[in-house]
This record gives C-alpha cells, structure tokens and sequence, in this order.
C-alpha cells in the first residue's frame, strides 16, 4: 500500500522562531534583529543536524547574546504553539481510510521534547517518525529519506513527501519518492486527490 510521509514544521506546525525572544527583547522587531544578529537559522539548521544550542551559543561573542541564544530550548514552546489545522485535517481523512502515514523532520533533538509539549499527537499520529537531530543527518541527505523506508518497511517509490521546502522535496524525489511541495492545506488537499489517495 502507498504510504504518505509529512514534513512537520511549516506543514502541520507552524514556526515562529522570533516569538522565543520577543518578550525578553520587548518585540518581535527586536526578536528578529536578533535572529540577523546571530546567524540563528544557519546555526538552527546545525542544530537540527544533531549539535546542542549551549555549544552553538559559544560562537557568539556577546555574553547577553550568548544567554538570549542558550534561553531558545526552554523558551521553544512559544515558537510552536499553532497548528495548521488544514492539514492535520487532511492528515486524519487518510488515517482514517487506513492509509500508512509517516514523517521525517528537521528539527533539533533538544527542541523536539518541548514540541511534544505543546503538540502530542506529534509522537502518536505517524507509523515511524524520523527526527533529524536524534539522528544526526537531515533533509535533504538522502540517507534520512531511506532511514524512513527502511524503518517503515516501505520502497520510496511507494511513498508520497509532503515538504514546505522544495529542496527537500526534491531531495526525496532523487531517492524514487513522489513529491509535493507543501504551499496551502487546499493545494496539498487537491494534490493529494489527485494521485487517489482522497
């Protein structure tokens, strides 16, 4: 049976990264002046690959930097606290019809626990469920891709990946993956339809 594989943040969650410092540094102006500052997304995207924010944060040379950017695990459940109920939508009419659905996300081994806080359903919903920073490889390696099919005992070209970013979808499309960039829960609802699985 083909089976559904989701990307999560920008797909089923979305994430504001700002709002972590946005209080501390009284906006989100500020909060983004911040994320500029540091170099954020670049050492996020490390961090998603399997390093730890209090080694990340050593790179800066502002101490007040340095314990802003360390402050990001414990204050992470504000950057995640809305879901994208469009597609949870579509995600429960193809459990519901019995079809495997999966998910391989980039997302950092400290913060994944404190999503989990705010959105359960995220370690119950998925058959296998792999997270690039417990795993130390992300999208789009194609190892990440083949860790999924290996775990969930399925080919790539039987699986579909649903992904905000096209790099990544591409990146599934290189191991035999169908793909589909992810832009609004009604064009992913279509998309979906389209290949029979609604």
């Amino acid at each position: 049976m083909k089976a559904v594989v989701f990307d999560i943040g920008g797909v089923l969650i979305d994430w504001q990264p700002q709002l972590a410092w946005a209080e501390a540094l009284g906006s989100e102006e500020a909060a983004h002046a911040f994320i500029e500052r540091t170099g954020f997304r670049e050492k996020n995207a490390r961090a998603d690959n399997g390093e730890q924010f209090a080694d990340l944060a050593r790179e800066l040379e502002d101490p007040q930097d340095q314990n802003l950017f360390v402050d990001y695990v414990s204050l992470y459940a504000r950057t995640v606290e809305n879901a994208i109920q469009g597609t949870w939508d579509v995600l429960d009419r193809l459990k519901a019809q019995g079809t495997p659905v999966h998910a391989i996300t980039n997302w950092s081994a400290e913060t994944w626990p404190e999503g989990l806080k705010v959105h359960p359903r995220l370690g119950e919903v998925f058959g296998t469920l792999v997270v690039s920073g417990q795993e130390g490889v992300m999208k789009p390696d194609a190892r990440i891709y083949h860790m999924l099919c290996d775990r969930a005992g399925v080919a790539p070209e039987d699986c579909v990946f649903i992904d905000d970013g096209l790099h990544n979808v591409e990146g599934a499309k290189s191991v035999g993956m169908d793909g589909i960039h992810f832009t609004t829960p009604k064009a992913l609802d279509i998309a979906l339809t389209e290949r029979g699985f609604l």
